[in-house]
This record gives C-alpha cells, sequence and structure tokens, in this order.
C-alpha cells in the first residue's frame, strides 16, 4: 500500500489557534484572550426566529445557492450600503461561514501550481486553503512599522507568470489592522493591471473603530474580478450559525456552487432563517456590541503599552497584537510560558506567518473584568521576564 495519508498535508501545520484553545479547555481558571468568538449571546429576536422556523417545520435542504429571501435581503444590504448591484438568483452563494467560502473560492479558480499573493501574518486558512487546492501560497511580510498594511508595491514585487489572486483580509485577523480606501484602491490597481482575481474575506467589515468600512468590490474597476466574502458570525456573534456568503460575478459564483453542493449541499436552514432576522433587525444590537468592543480595546491596547508589551492601535476586528520582545521569548515560548505560570491564554504570532514572530495575539472580544485580570497577571509576567 502506498502513503495512506496524502502529501499535501505534510506541509500543512495544525492550526496554531485551535492547539491552544485545547491546552485552556484542559486546565481551569484560565482567562482566555485566544479564540476569536464574541462573548455575546446571538441577539435573542435573531435566536427567536430560528426557534419559530424549526416549530414550522423547517428542518430540510434549501437550494444550493440558500434561501432565495436571504440573497435578496443580502443584495439589498450591498445595494445601500456600498451601491453594489448583486443579482440575487445568480451572482450570491449562502455557505456555511466565510471559512467554507474561502475554500469554495480558491478552489473554483485555481489549478494546481496557481500562486496566490497574501499577507504575512494573515489569518491561518488563507495558506492552508491554498495548498488543499495545489495552489501556492506566496506570502508578502508586513509589520507594525506600517500598522501591517498590506503595500502595493510589495504585491507588485511578488507577481510572476503563475500569479492568480491576491487574498486580503480588512479589518485583518490577527492584528485589527484596517486598509483606508487609498490604500485598497493601490491593491486594485495593481489587480486590474495584471489581470489578477481579488478575494476579499470581509467578515470583520462591520467592527471598525474611528473610520468607516471600505467594501473592495465597491472600488471602480474591480467588481467583476472580486469574490466578496463576508458573513454573521462576528457582527453578529453567530458563530456558531455558521452562515456567511459570498458575492461574485455569475460565473465565479456558478463554479463555486458546482463544489458546494457536492460537499456541503447548502447552509442549514434554520441558521439562514436566523440570517435574515439579524440583517433585517440585528443592526442596533450589532452596533451596541461594537461600541462595547471600542471600549474594550482601548482598556487592552494602553494596558498593553503600560506594562512593556508595546502595540499599535488596532482599528478593527476584536484582535490586539503587541510586541513581546521586551521579553526576549519566541511567540511560542511567551504564549506556553504565560499560560503555565500565569492561566493567560494568547495566541503566538507564528501562528499567523513568520512575519507574527515577536508578536501574540490577544483578542478583547471577552469581558473587560477579564481583560483587566488579564492585564494584571501579563503585568507580573512581563516583570518577571523583561530584560534589562
Amino acid at each position: 500500500m502506498r502513503n495512506r495519508i496524502a502529501g499535501r498535508l505534510d506541509r500543512i501545520p495544525p492550526s496554531g489557534i485551535r492547539k491552544f484553545f485545547d491546552l485552556v479547555s484542559s486546565m481551569g481558571g484560565v482567562i482566555s484572550l485566544g479564540v476569536g468568538e464574541p462573548d455575546f449571546p446571538t441577539p435573542w429576536h435573531i435566536t427567536e426566529a430560528a426557534i419559530h422556523s424549526l416549530e414550522q417545520g423547517y428542518t430540510m435542504y434549501t437550494s444550493n445557492s440558500g434561501m432565495i429571501e436571504l440573497r435578496r435581503e443580502i443584495a439589498s444590504y450591498l445595494k445601500t450600503t456600498y451601491d453594489l448591484d448583486y443579482d440575487p438568483n445568480t451572482e450570491l452563494l449562502i455557505t456555511n461561514g466565510v471559512s467554507e467560502g474561502l475554500d469554495l473560492a480558491v478552489r473554483a479558480i485555481l489549478d494546481p501550481g496557481d500562486e496566490v499573493i497574501m499577507p504575512d501574518p494573515a489569518y491561518v486558512s488563507y495558506p492552508s486553503c491554498v495548498l488543499f487546492a495545489d495552489g501556492v501560497p506566496v506570502r508578502v511580510p508586513t509589520s507594525c512599522d506600517n500598522q501591517f498594511k498590506l503595500a502595493a508595491a510589495d504585491v507588485e514585487a511578488r507577481i510572476t507568470s503563475r500569479t492568480k489572486a491576491i487574498l486580503i483580509g480588512y479589518p485583518a485577523n490577527p492584528t485589527g489592522a484596517v486598509m483606508e480606501i487609498g490604500d485598497l484602491a493601490d491593491i486594485a490597481d495593481v489587480a486590474r493591471h495584471h489581470n489578477l482575481m481579488v478575494i476579499s474575506d470581509e467578515i470583520y467589515n462591520l467592527l471598525v473603530y474611528d473610520t468607516e468600512p471600505v467594501c473592495f468590490a465597491s472600488l471602480p474597476g474591480v467588481k467583476d474580478r472580486t469574490i466578496l466574502l463576508a458573513g454573521f458570525s462576528k457582527a453578529y456573534a453567530m458563530t456558531g450559525w455558521r452562515i456567511g456568503y459570498a458575492a461574485a460575478s455569475a460565473d465565479l459564483i456558478a463554479a463555486m456552487t458546482k463544489i458546494h453542493q457536492y460537499t456541503a449541499l447548502c447552509a442549514p436552514i434554520m441558521g439562514q432563517v436566523a440570517a435574515i432576522e439579524a440583517i433585517k433587525a440585528g443592526e442596533p444590537e450589532a452596533r451596541r456590541m461594537t461600541q462595547e468592543y471600542d471600549r474594550r480595546r482601548r482598556v487592552m491596547v494602553k494596558g498593553l503599552n503600560d506594562i512593556g508589551l508595546t502595540c499599535f492601535e488596532p482599528k478593527g476586528a476584536f484582535y490586539a497584537f503587541p510586541s513581546i520582545t521586551s521579553t526576549g521569548m519566541s511567540s511560542e515560548e511567551f504564549a506556553e510560558t504565560l499560560l503555565t505560570e500565569e492561566k493567560v491564554a494568547v495566541v503566538p504570532g507564528t501562528a499567523f506567518g513568520q512575519c507574527g514572530e515577536g508578536h501574540v495575539r490577544c483578542c478583547y472580544a471577552t469581558s473587560l473584568s477579564n481583560i483587566e485580570e488579564a492585564l494584571t497577571r501579563m503585568a507580573r509576567f512581563v516583570k518577571k521576564y523583561r530584560r534589562s
């Protein structure tokens, strides 16, 4: 018998986020700043809509593309918010979260050996999904010096004859970085000039502070070459409902749907009903949660800087990405030792790429009391290990 496990899996490490999640679950008294999940429950009227659907017998399959009612609501939202026109019948696909949408997008556009340019650090699924599709992830270093923004010149310098797409995710996980409209316009110019696709992960687009969200597909001349990925998990506290969507030209959505229909069939109907309620009436609660994240953000960033972990101000999502170089530890060593000695869980920056070394990700989607206690413990830890 040949090798039982496909060789491509040797190139893909286990998720660094899940590793620390598993460690936390086996320990008591841990304050977790690890997994990026809202600590708010799903607003009751959204949950109630799903319960009512179950009471009415909504337990069946939907169209592969998802409920037309939900697709129409999303089309209306994109038109109202970003002046984007998508046909709900042919240009929208409901997915099992943005994670499935990303997997579908790269498999739909990549042939073996095609290259996808992406920032480093970036969300753990970006390079892995490209590798699963037999593509080649091309990482572009970013740093705190430019607030972890992806520079168009750095992208252009890495384009080859095999480059097929640029993959971006702003507001960013793990850094909280936001790209302003001018920065994104420069990326759009590169994509147009070199005839590249763009996959834009905008799951955090409603979680921005002191700025306005920018939808990449709304920039001039890039809608037809953009696959927009978004969903309900973060802004509406609906992570477990697993409802995302993709918006793109009809040929791209058809290709993604072809894969989706054989692998997932459809997103769960009760989750789609909940999403309809969220998009129709969930904005007040989403805004309230964002305001609370903003309050926690300010406490977290000030606290990290005060204890000697230099941290730039994140403008979106719910993550801080402080430097831990003052301790002389690697990111992995810092995270493991902090968890063991002080029972505070953070994620090493290297889980998100080589350029994450020297940083850890701290999620502030937890209570203010937890954040303050975590900072107290981290201050004690940093004082103990700070290099003189």
